[in-house]
């Protein structure tokens, strides 16, 4: 290999790595946290996340939405809800308020409640102050360093990019200048017999390789995340010259109507139908005069694979529906219908986030190994210097 590729891609692969190293571990760590969030939540948490008897009729939506909002304080309204196909699990209710120009966590998120509802007997579970949830502070964590939408987005996405040089730098630091059975034997194994340095160093290289496609992987669906230049630009590459999706709108009827309720129960009706042999549904309420009912209703724990309801506010009449898998959907929009599970591994199933799980914590070793590598060459230095004083 090229002696003066190898040594340009060291020298990026040692001073990126001293400048991010901290947030990249702050990152991975917070990632394999939130990496079995939903499990986890479910486990330490049964009591608001599921009824105590299941009865043949649900409640109208309508109510379930009111009776959310009554328990809310200040006289809130929610703006989402989660419901489950599982007939044990409760609704989810949520009202959020977000403020993108604070400069830490607290300030970020103005209000941001839970209500999790009985769907048979309309009880309330409980009210959560989300903005206390220990994987939300942990999730704002590992998108924002607690910092904000402003800075934090910005030193995060910028880490995610540096962290994405350093895997490529890594590959090509990590083939041998010359190939020969015991060079091929150090790239694929963590000699144990050895002294700490060295199976620090193996650690390192040998490790590093195992999770470079994961991480490359993890990186690149949290780069179209945080740059919308990098997002918009993959979108329209792939797409060609497939048909611009366009936005369904609600028409405003000349006159206020006063069937609101009804209308809800309508899509509501319409959604929980939808989750025969489903997994889950979101629905998001409309925020102006033209916005729309938007339920999101997902067949299994692959979010990407779902169908999408956009519903008239005025009327509950289907605006538009469409499937995951609709041919008329351009590959740089399904591309990114698919990030999330990309990011999450969920794209490949249960092996895929278990294998993610693993690929972040090498992601949070590698740069403690690195910084211990780093030390012991800068020791080794100083003693040459001393001999040759």
């Amino acid at each position: 290999m090229n002696s003066i590729l190898r040594k340009t891609a060291y020298q990026l692969h040692l001073w990126l790595g001293l400048t991010s190293g901290l947030i990249v571990v702050i990152m991975a760590v917070t990632g394999c946290i939130l990496a079995f969030e939903k499990e986890l939540k479910h486990a330490i948490h049964p009591e608001k996340y599921f009824v105590k008897t299941i009865k043949k009729e649900k409640l109208p939506f309508s109510d379930l939405k009111l009776k959310a909002e009554q328990a809310l304080p200040d006289s809130l309204k929610v703006n989402r809800v989660e419901i489950s196909s599982d007939p044990s699990r409760s609704y989810a209710f949520r009202s959020l308020k977000m403020n993108e120009e604070a400069l830490t966590y607290w300030g970020t998120y103005l209000h941001y409640y839970r209500v999790y509802v009985d769907p048979y007997t309309g009880k309330v579970l409980e009210v959560e102050n989300a903005k206390n949830d220990f994987f939300e502070i942990v999730m704002d964590l590992h998108r924002r360093l607690l910092l904000g939408e402003k800075i934090g987005k910005t030193i995060t996405g910028y880490s995610t990019l540096i962290l994405a040089i350093m895997l490529v730098s890594g590959l090509v630091i990590w083939y041998p200048r010359k190939m020969n059975k015991k060079a091929l034997k150090s790239m694929f194994l963590i000699k144990a017999s050895a002294k700490w340095k060295r199976i620090n160093y193996d650690m390192h290289n040998v490790l590093g390789f195992y999770a470079v496609i994961p991480l490359l992987l993890i990186t690149f669906s949290a780069l179209i995340w945080n740059f919308e230049g990098f997002d918009k630009w993959v979108k329209q590459t792939l797409n060609g010259k497939a048909k611009t999706e366009q936005k369904a709108k609600s028409t405003v009827p000349a006159e206020k109507l006063s069937d609101a309720k009804n209308i809800l129960d309508i899509v509501g009706n319409r959604v929980e139908k939808s989750l025969t042999d489903k997994e889950s549904a979101l629905i998001t309420f409309p925020k102006k005069e033209e916005g729309t009912y938007y339920a999101e209703v997902t067949y299994g724990n692959k979010q990407y694979q779902n169908e999408q309801f956009n519903f008239d506010q005025y009327s509950g009449k289907v605006l538009k529906h469409q499937l995951y898998n609709d041919k008329n959907i351009g590959y740089g929009s399904a591309l990114r219908a698919r990030n999330y599970d990309l990011h999450m591994g969920s794209i490949f199933g249960m092996t895929g986030r278990i294998l993610y799980l693993f690929a972040g914590m090498i992601a949070a070793s590698l740069p403690i190994t690195g910084f211990i590598i780093y030390l012991n060459r800068k020791k080794k230095k100083a003693k040459k210097k001393k001999v040759k004083v």
